[in-house]
């Protein structure tokens, strides 16, 4: 007798859209803020219990806390202690090189918790490290805007959450198209297993990507490094998306990895330009002579706008996924009944099944857009 897998489909999305909900369960202990108790009035009919602490919680720091980097990998809490994984701060400072385990930091990042390494004060702040007497001198709007404060802070070479996450999917990635390497060598006309998921994968790349926008003259030029976006792309994407470590990273989420990507797309593109490419943008065909003060600004502003899209458009689609399934989670402790748990659930299962298809998806346009902007770059035109 032949078993339906349905159930088992069902089954498994289940439990793939509330193990966030699991995690989430986990450190919001550690997101309460409590208030001050009030002395009681006496004679008042209204006389408080000044043992008791009212906790109030708060859904943007729990959230700014899951979608932003961090020094450490928050597990668990256990007995109002939180569990972590610690990975190394390195710093390059006014004394040279040091480096040491994030478990030195105070847990919170209120940035009022300084610490002493090797007779330098260090105090961190939403996880940017300051020298502590620079940062008492800062403004609190200078101390938001401290990423940019190069004179008061150390040189940052730490393996954050984001940078662990990038170099453990660089690693998954090599050992896969490593083995997909030594398949072909021992089988190359009938890839299987790995091989055999991985190839419509690569020709869906070449087919529908490259050789459409880039032309079937010049695509395999450019096939390595639209693989490479591709699949690195999807690949933190999906990790993402799995809540606990050594997952839990948004790095397709942080501004600075899409702007990188993005700045990546615009020097391959920029150096592949060719001579008709340059003429489009400084002289610009059929255009009066007098408008080229007008019309190369725009040109050159249009050069920039594609980047800033690319990582706009990345980081956009993927923070906006997270803040979404972590707000609908808010809702059961927000209300403080779980009786809007079953809704509260069945949407973070279609959120949790679209952000699957979400992150594919930006995968691809960021690979389309990219050949697209290589494409009008080495594109030759015929002159008749």
């Amino acid at each position: 007798m032949i078993i339906s897998n349905k159930p088992v489909q069902f089954l498994l999305l289940a439990l793939l859209a509330l193990t966030p909900s699991v995690n989430f369960a986990a450190s919001v202990d550690s997101i309460y803020i409590k208030t001050e108790a009030v002395e009681p009035v006496a004679g008042s009919h209204k006389e408080l219990d000044t043992h008791a602490e009212e906790e109030e919680f708060n859904a943007s720091e729990l959230i700014n806390s899951h979608i932003g980097d961090a020094h450490d990998f928050h597990i668990a809490d256990w007995n109002g202690h939180p569990i972590s994984f610690n990975l190394p701060v390195i710093l390059w400072t006014n004394n040279g090189l040091e480096i040491f385990s994030s478990e030195k930091f105070h847990h919170d990042n209120s940035g009022h918790h300084a610490i002493d390494v090797n007779g330098q004060k260090l105090v961190r702040y939403k996880e940017i490290i300051f020298y502590a007497d620079k940062f008492e001198e800062m403004t609190p709007e200078e101390r938001d805007g401290g990423a940019f404060a190069f004179d008061a802070r150390p040189l940052d070479f730490s393996i954050t959450k984001n940078v662990f996450s990038m170099m453990m999917s660089a690693i998954v990635l090599f050992f896969l198209f490593f083995a997909v390497a030594r398949s072909y060598k021992k089988n190359p006309k009938a890839p299987k297993g790995l091989a055999g998921f991985l190839e419509p994968l690569v020709t869906f790349v070449r087919d529908e990507i490259a050789i459409p926008n880039i032309g079937t003259k010049k695509y395999a030029k450019y096939m390595p490094y639209l693989l490479t976006i591709f699949f690195f792309i999807w690949v933190n994407n999906l990790i993402g998306l799995i809540p606990f470590f050594p997952f839990s990273s948004n790095l397709t989420g942080n501004i600075y990895f899409t702007f990188v990507m993005a700045f990546i797309t615009f020097i391959v593109t920029t150096l592949s330009g060719n001579k008709t490419y340059w003429g489009h943008i400084f002289n610009t065909p059929g255009v009066p002579v007098w408008l080229a003060p007008i019309m190369i600004p725009v040109e050159i502003i249009g050069m920039l706008t594609k980047p800033f899209a690319l990582m706009i458009r990345l980081f956009a689609n993927i923070t906006a996924g997270h803040i979404i399934i972590l707000s609908l989670v808010s809702l059961i402790f927000i209300f403080k009944t779980v009786a809007i748990g079953p809704v509260a659930g069945a949407f973070v299962l279609f959120m949790s099944v679209l952000e699957m298809l979400v992150a594919a998806l930006q995968a691809y346009v960021f690979t389309l857009l990219s050949a697209l902007f290589i494409g009008q770059a080495v594109e030759e035109h015929d002159h008749h």
